[in-house]
């Protein structure tokens, strides 16, 4: 059974900083994706980030040049540094991991107040 494990979230002023991390656990051994998304309010689920096991990444249009994404391979996990951070920013944030099936985090609330 694999599980995901998130956590950094929490509550913080606009233009602070937050950093996330979400590892797995389990019988999982290679990712190839990994990745970042969140849900706020009445809003769709939307990406945030991902990154390849070879360090590609791709980023959401809203957090570009702001939120910066990595992950140790040995260890299994995805980190999210979020910078610069907007009211907008509010959500719940979920990390995914793409192996032979695809995994979710249980979601971990952050909170941006203006």
């Amino acid at each position: 059974q694999v599980r995901l494990v998130e956590s950094g979230g929490g509550l913080v002023q606009a233009g602070g900083s937050l950093g996330l991390s979400c590892t797995a656990s389990g019988n999982i051994f290679n990712i190839p994706s990994m990745g970042w998304y969140r849900e706020a309010p009445g809003k769709q689920r939307e990406l945030v980030a991902t990154i390849t096991s070879g360090g590609a990444t791709t980023y959401g249009d809203s957090v570009k040049g702001r939120f910066s994404i990595s992950r140790d391979n040995a260890k299994l996990t995805v980190y999210l540094q979020m910078n610069s951070l907007k009211p907008e920013d509010t959500a719940v944030y979920y990390c995914k991991m793409i192996s032979v099936r695809t995994y979710w985090g249980q979601g971990t609330q952050v909170t941006v107040s203006s």
